[in-house]
């Protein structure tokens, strides 16, 4: 068991990632909104120029959502494979990332 993490900047294709999970017989998930370290510090401090410059850029990004799960092994490339399609690709700049995490216990997980 894995709990993989999606870090979603492209919060416009939540609705169609859950829906593809859905449809992929993945559940379980939990989305928290967040927010990147760089716009929060633009809330508290100044900011190098080039920072200010990358804010000027890009005033609409500010916030992200957070996806986490635990699933099996077998599914990461299933979930993978939906959120890159859904997003056009996390290879893409400010698109989003995934990772996951061993998971060594469990409980109260609903196990099939």
């Amino acid at each position: 068991m894995q709990l993989m993490f999606i870090v979603l900047n492209k919060i416009e294709c939540l609705e169609n990632i859950l829906e593809k999970l859905g449809e992929a017989n993945v559940y379980g998930a939990t989305i928290l909104e967040s927010k990147g370290m760089a716009h929060s510090l633009s809330e508290f401090s100044d900011l190098s120029f080039m920072m200010s410059l990358r804010m000027l850029l890009d005033p609409g990004h500010k916030d992200s959502r957070t996806i986490f799960m635990v699933i099996q092994d077998e599914q990461i490339p299933v979930v993978s494979k939906i959120v890159n399609e859904v997003t056009g690709g996390l290879d893409q700049p400010d698109t989003g990332i995934i990772f996951t995490v061993p998971v060594g216990y469990t409980e109260g997980l609903k196990t099939e």
